[in-house]
């Protein structure tokens, strides 16, 4: 008679156990599916993702350019024209170059080439004008498109091909050249090089 009440009070406990651990276990895993079910409604990755989109049509800062101002017209390959409407000297210490590529032949134009081919680059910042330099020919000295901490340009990405009679604007931004240099060469790859007075 003493047997089976213990073995009975045994059998009570091992099963009280086996439910406390198994809602341990469905209480993390439901913390676990509702973090990630959440994920992709956040505002943050919506941002981020209409940000990528939205990326050709905005500018370094967000201001916008007079399109009417032409500072110069640089002939690309396939018919291809990139016309400079501001080359700005900012407090910050950069120089910001904007302007509008627009396809002028018969047939859409793939931007991958413009990124360069620094495989950083490249590989952080698809479709993108971050091959872009400015030369400082007086102080002899080159300058790349500035990066963020993750290798981010600080430049126009995610474009996507350019079709016949559109256009897209661009910006691009560089380590500014000292004080002295009022005059920089910009190139950018499939484009012809052309010289750009700054202001600011």
């Amino acid at each position: 008679m003493s047997i089976r009440p213990t073995t009975k009070s045994r059998r009570v406990v091992a099963a009280a156990s086996i439910a406390a651990a198994l809602a341990l276990v469905v209480t993390g895993c439901g913390g676990d599916d509702g973090g990630s079910a959440k994920a992709p409604e956040t505002p943050s990755s919506a941002e981020s993702s209409e940000g990528d989109k939205g990326a050709t049509e905005d500018t370094a800062a967000g201001d916008k350019v007079d399109p009417n101002v032409k500072l110069a017209e640089i002939k690309g390959q396939n018919d291809l024209l990139l016309v400079v409407n501001e080359v700005k000297r900012d407090s910050g210490g950069f120089v910001t170059v904007q302007g509008v590529i627009k396809n002028d032949g018969d047939t859409p134009v793939n931007p991958a080439a413009w990124a360069g081919n620094e495989s950083v680059i490249v590989r952080k910042n698809l479709n993108s004008v971050g091959g872009a330099t400015l030369v400082d020919k007086a102080g002899k000295k080159r300058y790349y498109i500035l990066r963020d901490t993750d290798g981010r340009c600080l430049c126009t990405t995610g474009i996507r091909p350019v079709q016949p009679g559109k256009s897209i604007p661009v910006f691009m931004q560089f380590p500014a050249p000292p004080d002295t240099s009022t005059e920089v060469d910009f190139s950018i790859p499939t484009f012809t090089t052309t010289s750009l007075k700054i202001s600011g």
